[in-house]
């Protein structure tokens, strides 16, 4: 929840001049007539016609002056449920005005700023509000296209009880929308290509390599006196012992083509959107089966994580997804026309199973592309066809949709290439990656013992 007071720019001075230009019609009337009475007053000698007009003149002054000392009086909060949404469904915005003068308001006219995409400016008009009392309203905000909004900063009408003065404020608070890729849930299946042992998930990372390589924690009561590590105790000064073999996460890259030259087209129907939630399903799908994943681009980005970029496991994969979707939720093309970076961000290191989104792929990009896969791991890359998703062709399935020579070469590879064509389901495509393939229930969850992440 955010909160903030309405607030003028300047000093007193320019405060009540940006009061005075506050006057409505009606109060600038009345300023005018009582002119004019004092005027008629002056040349006539009426004494009574003089006070009349000296009073309609003097009113409006007062609720400028009034509404001036007041601005500072009224608080108000903004909270947003929730603060992450996929693309397509709806947050809901509470305002919450206070009222926390000695004195009651007149009429509130409340607006918050809110980006178009989002949907209309919302308006609300608050009645009197009593000392001390306060006033909630609500509306709805949602989005086809991912991205991160601004919403504020909150603004307020504030007017007097005669009529006389409308003073606009804003507040200095705002709050930000984060609408992120849709994803689907996907089935449990091993992908085709993936070794037995799941990626790295049959490895074991030992915590005792030798002498000189251990990593010591302090004693537990209950631990076994001959895991003690003396020369670690005699270093800390406390009771230090071995660390005990620890299982491993299986590990998988998801990689995202993102060159502008790859994609063709724009909105939320287009094959770039298709590649993101793609990628986003897969990332969530990989952390609740218990990998350790890792997003890269193909300007080679790693996410800051564990282990080169891979996601922590355990409890933390909620918090490692949230991270990644909030990174898809604003990535958009890149200006590079290769493969390069990407190609040393995975040859460089243990990559276990790789999961690709590419675009159109030209022979040099298809030759980077099959020397990315790794031996013992599983390869599988969904490949867009951009003319077909363009409409400038019809989709080339009798030729395994897009250029078949750079497909080929990922084959030859060992890669698991699956054309996509336009508007096909993720859900329907994974399950073609992994057809004829044992389930993955008894995958890296299951082997090396380790829980899976919730989805955030």
């Amino acid at each position: 929840m955010t909160a903030g007071t309405p607030g003028g720019a300047g000093g007193e001075s320019a405060g009540l001049r940006a009061a005075l230009s506050g006057l409505t019609t009606r109060g600038r009337s009345f300023l005018a007539a009582g002119a004019a009475a004092a005027v008629c007053a002056f040349v006539l000698g009426q004494t009574a016609l003089l006070q009349v007009g000296l009073l309609i003149t003097v009113l409006p002054l007062i609720c400028v002056y009034a509404l001036h000392r007041t601005r500072y009086r009224v608080s108000g909060s903004r909270r947003l449920t929730p603060v992450r949404v996929p693309a397509g469904a709806e947050a809901r915005v509470q305002l919450r005005m206070d009222n926390v003068s000695r004195l009651p308001t007149g009429l509130l006219m409340l607006q918050d700023r809110v980006p178009y995409v989002l949907g209309p400016r919302p308006r609300f008009v608050l009645d009197r509000v009593e000392p001390g009392g306060r006033r909630e309203v609500s509306y709805r905000v949602r989005s086809d296209l991912r991205g991160r909004y601004p919403l504020g900063p909150l603004q307020l009408r504030l007017a007097d009880p005669f009529g006389l003065v409308e003073l606009t404020r804003s507040f200095s608070t705002y709050d930000t929308l984060t609408v992120i890729p849709r994803t689907e849930p996907l089935p449990a299946v091993k992908l085709a290509g993936e070794s037995s042992g799941y990626g790295e998930g049959n490895q074991r990372s030992l915590a005792l390599a030798g002498d000189d390589d251990v990593i010591p924690r302090g004693y537990r009561y209950g631990d076994d006196l001959r895991r003690v590590h003396w020369r670690s105790t005699a270093r800390y000064g406390e009771l230090m012992v071995r660390r005990e073999e620890q299982p491993q996460r299986a590990r998988a890259t998801v990689l995202l083509d993102t060159r502008h030259g790859a994609f063709d087209g724009a909105g939320p129907d287009s094959a770039f959107e298709w590649a993101v939630s793609a990628a986003a399903s897969t990332l969530l799908h990989l952390l609740e089966r218990g990998f350790s994943v890792r997003l890269l681009t193909d300007a080679g980005d790693a996410l800051p994580g564990d282990g080169g970029g891979f996601s922590a496991g355990g409890g933390e994969s909620a918090e490692a997804a949230g991270l990644m979707l909030d990174t898809l939720a604003v990535i958009g093309h890149s200006d590079g026309r290769g493969l390069d970076r990407a190609h040393e961000a995975v040859r460089g290191g243990q990559a276990g199973l790789l999961v690709a989104f590419f675009g159109d792929l030209d022979d040099e990009q298809a030759g980077l592309a099959a020397r990315m896969r790794q031996r013992g791991g599983g390869a599988v890359a969904f490949v867009l066809d951009q003319d077909a998703w363009t409409g400038r062709a019809p989709y080339r399935a009798a030729r395994g949709g897009p250029a078949a020579e750079p497909l080929d070469r990922l084959r030859e590879a060992g890669w698991t290439v699956l054309p996509v064509p336009p508007g096909a389901g993720f859900g329907d495509m994974w399950r073609q990656a992994g057809a004829g393939a044992p389930d993955l229930s008894s995958g890296p969850a299951a082997a090396t013992g380790t829980s899976a992440g919730g989805r955030s």
